[in-house]
């Protein structure tokens, strides 16, 4: 039987055909689905985990442990957590551990376009790299006995399209993997120096016998036709570079790491020209031309960016397809992002603007807030800094200047990295301030349950953090929780703990409009044409849901929800609604 499946949930499918039991995950797009999909297959035991270290060293555990194990996050999320999977590649695994990373050339939903083939090669650790759903699928069960055979954690790289893209999946029956015994085995598993510097010398073994395996594989496929040009390439731009050249030759590399130099040569010599074609880094073309071959790559493909089927015929050929004409005539107009109407953020960062304050901002749906008409956010870097960053301003300029600055953060961005920096603040007692954005979710990727909502990825009653109660067991004396809805009490509230000595916690509570399970939505706000003097101070919000159109303020009845912060804000009472 076959099925339409995106490469994240065939990814999940291949997951559970070859006899994983335990699947762990941070949410990132472009990688979400993964663990989500694989939450339907009760053989599984599936979780979200505070952050990828942390899902990671329990996929490490689960190796270890006897069971077949799928890690899954996006390429920033193994920058966090680097450190378990830069250790485990010395000792290596027992059962299958798989770790899924999909990167994002392009940029779609992150702060940058890391290549994770870095990754692997730093760590001597093998990457596959499917180019379609079937792949996804397949690869898993490669990826797992690839793991198994040579005692090593595995990458299976994917990329947005990949991830995102549907293609037709042969669905199969589970095998049945029986738990391997559990292995007691210090002199593999302690990496204190004695240990590892043995176990360095089996890692290069490891390497050199993975290399062989290269030459040999089945996910290195060769396809010879005309051999005038010949494309050696991975991934999706395999998928592209073949609907652009469909007669050249081609290489295709399943296994991206490491390369078969023997294979590669071969190709390359049999054809007359040969362009590498890679999405970001000239990682395959560097190591190429390092063996004296002659191949083409980024002196015509770009490095930034992701590619496509217009780009590749461009830079191959110098033009793009002929007598094909756009079906638009006009330039669509842009459509920036937007905190959605009744958005638990709009009011909080209202508020920080019009007190002129800065803030260090974090990684969520509330970074929108960075832009105009709320503009009012200096920093966003990375997940978890906006504490540390904020207590690095008043390192830097006293605590003068932390009367003027805070840090915000999400819910799940806090219990992720935050709680750490938090700590820092306390123990270096400064004065810094910090909002908790507590929006009862992980709202930017798509609605996942956290630590702090009371439930489990399969919906299911879990314990539930109370911030609260965890600032003050971190030695925090002032916390305030205020309703983000409640403007008059944020802004007094805010004054009161930035002006104040010692850190501050301030909670913000107002569930995401979008959460199913509360009942949040009200009767739409209108607006009094009679008593509007158009002074558009209710545009200051940016909800999508008001605009100023034929010279005159309007509500659109279908975006609105009726949260009644517009109504706040007029000082004409011309704003009136959500059931009053």
């Amino acid at each position: 039987m076959k099925k339409i499946l995106i490469g994240n949930a065939a990814i999940a499918r291949g997951a559970y055909e070859n006899g994983v039991t335990v699947a762990t995950a941070y949410p990132g797009t472009p990688s979400t689905e993964i663990t989500e999909e694989i939450s339907k297959f009760d053989n599984i035991d599936a979780q979200w985990s505070t952050n990828e270290k942390v899902a990671l060293e329990i996929g490490i555990g689960a190796s270890i442990a006897g069971a077949r194990t799928i890690v899954s996050m996006k390429h920033v999320g193994l920058n966090v957590a680097a450190d378990p999977f830069m250790s485990i590649s010395y000792p290596g695994v027992n059962a299958g551990l798989v770790i899924a990373v999909a990167d994002d050339p392009g940029q779609h939903s992150s702060q940058n376009e890391q290549d994770t083939r870095y990754f692997g090669m730093a760590a001597k650790v093998p990457i596959v790299e499917p180019s379609d759903s079937q792949e996804c699928k397949d690869f898993v069960g490669a990826a797992l006995q690839i793991s198994e055979e040579f005692d090593t954690p595995v990458i299976i790289r994917l990329t947005t399209r990949v991830s995102h893209s549907q293609s037709f999946v042969e669905i199969e029956d589970r095998k049945d993997i029986p738990l391997k015994d559990y292995d007691q085995n210090p002199n593999k598993y302690i990496v204190a120096p004695a240990v590892a510097k043995k176990r360095r010398i089996l890692v290069e073994d490891r390497l050199r016998k993975l290399e062989e395996f290269a030459e040999t594989t089945e996910l290195n496929t060769l396809e010879y036709n005309d051999l005038k040009i010949g494309v050696i390439t991975s991934g999706i731009a395999y998928q592209y570079s073949k609907e652009v050249m469909p007669e050249a030759s081609f290489l295709k590399l399943g296994l991206s790491y490491p390369l078969p130099k023997d294979k590669i040569k071969e190709f390359v010599n049999k054809c007359d020209k040969v362009y590498v074609i890679e999405e970001l880094e000239p990682i395959f073309e560097e190591k190429i031309k390092s063996w004296g071959l002659d191949v083409i790559g980024k002196d015509v493909i770009p490095t930034i960016g992701e590619l496509s089927p217009a780009i590749i015929r461009k830079a191959i050929f110098g033009k793009s397809i002929e007598g094909i004409q756009t079906v638009f005539t006009e330039e669509i107009p842009n459509r920036p992002p937007t905190l959605c109407p009744g958005c638990h953020h709009r009011g909080v960062f209202y508020i920080l603007k019009k007190l002129k304050l800065h803030v260090s901002g974090d990684i969520g749906c509330y970074t929108l807030a960075a832009f105009d008409p709320l503009a009012s956010m200096d920093t966003s870097i990375c997940m978890g800094a906006s504490i540390g960053m904020a207590l690095g301003f008043e390192k830097a300029r006293g605590k003068d200047f932390a009367k003027k600055s805070l840090a915000v953060i999400g819910d799940s961005t806090f219990l992720h990295s935050g709680i750490t920096g938090l700590i820092d603040v306390v123990y270096n007692q400064a004065n810094t301030t910090t909002i908790i954005l507590d929006n009862s979710i992980t709202g930017m990727t798509g609605h996942q349950d956290n630590p702090s909502t009371g439930y489990d990825l399969k919906g299911l009653a879990a314990p539930r953090i109370d911030f609260e109660v965890l600032g003050r067991s971190l030695g925090i004396k002032r916390i305030e929780v205020v309703d983000a809805y409640d403007l008059d009490r944020l802004e007094e509230i805010i004054k009161k703990e930035i002006n104040a000595d010692g850190p501050s916690l301030i909670i913000t509570k107002r569930p995401c409009i979008l959460v199913k399970r509360f009942d949040l939505v009200k009767e739409a706000f209108k607006i009094d044409l009679d008593k509007c003097t158009n002074c558009k101070i209710c545009l200051k919000i940016g909800c999508p849901a008001i605009s100023f159109k034929d010279e005159k303020m309007q509500i659109n009845q279908l975006l609105c929800v009726g949260c009644g912060l517009c109504a706040k804000l007029c000082n004409f009472d011309a704003i009136s609604g959500g059931g009053e």
